[in-house]
């Protein structure tokens, strides 16, 4: 990572793939956050290979775009934050899944010093019928109960893509994955810094617009299992 040298207090960081119909929204409301707030914060769109509108729409709705043409989450989020220009940075999937007026949870304790890390609680925060599928629930449960094992680490929710790392944690990281599991390695590799992790209930809710899941449920599971398995120890 660069060095800590910081334009914003703020980037909200969205990792895009083909969501034309729904990036727009999401910038639009974080413009609105940003504003109510009186922030000085960018919007960073990590785009990759989006082969619809998705990178006219986030840049007429004033995001800043990146392009990360080699497919995969993780590479997606490990361009933007490398890019990322704040002095906090918060992810955020660009689905309209997650509620932009709730970063105040994430934001707050980050800036203010009490967190290196802050991760989003679905379960505790609440999940939208239709939101998620019973098996990735099931899949999330497990796979999470098994990161907190295998890194002595109290995170409940180790796939909740809405979370948040200030610049200075982040510059004491290494990320090697490049897909879903990329959330597993987050958290890991701040388990391993002695980063300070906080958590903080989000809500989950159902994507209204029409959109082609971007999960595979079954592979991306396999995945985060075998980086705990395998190439995650912390130990």
């Amino acid at each position: 990572m660069r060095e800590n040298q910081s334009e914003f207090e703020l980037t909200i960081l969205m990792p895009c793939l083909n969501e034309e119909a729904t990036v727009g929204k999401c910038i639009d409301t974080v413009k609105a956050y940003l504003d109510r707030h009186n922030l000085n914060g960018e919007i960073l769109v990590a785009d990759n290979g989006s082969t619809d509108k998705s990178v006219s729409v986030a840049r007429e709705h004033g995001a800043r775009v990146i392009h990360v043409p080699r497919p995969g989450y993780g590479r997606a989020l490990r361009a933007g934050m490398k890019a990322a220009r704040g002095s906090v940075i918060i992810l955020a999937d660009c689905d309209t899944t997650y509620d932009f007026n709730e970063m105040d949870r994430l934001y707050k304790p980050l800036i203010a010093g009490k967190y290196d890390v802050m991760i989003g609680d679905r379960f505790r925060g609440g999940i939208e019928k239709g939101a998620m599928p019973v098996i990735h629930i099931i899949g999330v449960k497990f796979l999470s109960l098994m990161g907190r094992v295998r890194y002595r680490t109290d995170v409940r929710d180790f796939h909740c893509g809405f979370r948040g790392i200030t610049r200075e944690a982040l510059s004491n990281l290494r990320f090697h994955t490049t897909g879903m599991e990329f959330a597993t390695e987050m958290i890991a590799e701040a388990v391993k810094k002695g980063l300070r992790i906080g958590q903080i209930p989000v809500s989950l809710k159902k994507c209204r617009d029409s959109r082609q899941s971007k999960l595979r449920t079954i592979r991306d599971g396999i995945r985060h299992l075998i980086y705990i398995m395998r190439g995650g120890s912390v130990i």
